[in-house]
């Protein structure tokens, strides 16, 4: 009863955390910013960590199914 829940969580971290990651390289490779008024290296990294620790949560919901 509980897998429903933990499949939709899985889920939805697993598609922003993709979403995120694949944003951040489209804007680090056309030498765009990933955010305004911040470092470039700073905000693709911050960008990227958030998206890695998203896909790492979405891979422990779909553990715990």
């Amino acid at each position: 009863m509980e897998s429903g829940p933990a499949i939709f969580a899985g889920v939805v971290f697993g598609l922003f955390g993709v979403g995120l990651l694949v944003w951040t390289v489209a804007r680090v490779r056309h030498r765009e910013p990933v955010a305004h008024g911040v470092s470039p290296v700073a905000s693709a990294t911050l960008a990227t960590v958030a998206a890695v620790i998203a896909l790492a949560v979405g891979t422990w919901c779909f553990s715990r199914v």
